[in-house]
């Protein structure tokens, strides 16, 4: 009985002290690796888009315009029309995907019209990834639905539109925001 609470008073006094140490470390005490991030900093990479179109910034695009951008920048690996290439296939897709051969496409596979947005801006072109405006990322985004034939050749899209957009597989995926907020 007595060893129980030996054992009892040890671990105590362990995070007592370690609860201590923590709050006189300094980071002056810290390894020195890398430097602080400015607010400003943080902001200019807090991009995340959500897709109820949270987070969706300023500006416009329309199918025509993305479809010349598209011709300089992206159709080299993906191929005409978005049918494929060295990179994956963007449009066209002929086999569903509960089908023997799927193929997962924009307009078949992804779940929200704003995860394609966030998509394009983070990571394309893939030699500059990030470097598009807003206004080409939104035309971009509104010619490969218009291939996925998702939205009309005379759409625009913007903050307010492109959440709008229904995609087909969008009741495909788990939503965890959704099991957060059931489960607590």
């Amino acid at each position: 009985m007595i060893k129980m609470k030996q054992k009892r008073l040890i671990l105590i006094l362990v995070l007592i002290a370690i609860g201590i140490n923590f709050l006189f470390a300094r980071s002056a005490n810290t390894p020195r690796l890398g430097q602080e991030v400015t607010p400003e900093e943080v902001a200019a990479r807090d991009i995340s888009i959500f897709p109820d179109g949270e987070g969706l910034p300023e500006g416009e695009g329309s199918v025509p315009e993305g479809e010349k951008i598209y011709r300089a920048e992206c159709m080299i690996c993906h191929g005409k029309n978005g049918f494929g290439h060295t990179a994956d296939q963007l449009a066209g897709a002929e086999m569903s995907l509960t089908g023997e051969y799927p193929e997962k496409t924009i307009g078949n596979y992804w779940p929200y019209a704003t995860t394609l947005f966030d998509f394009i801006r983070r990571s394309k072109p893939m030699n500059a990834p990030g470097s598009l405006t807003n206004n080409k990322v939104y035309a971009l985004t509104a010619y490969l639905l218009y291939l996925n034939e998702l939205i009309n050749k005379d759409e625009k899209m913007t903050a307010l539109t492109l959440p709008m957009v229904e995609m087909p597989n969008q009741d495909g995926f788990i939503n965890i925001y959704e099991m957060e907020t059931t489960h607590q």
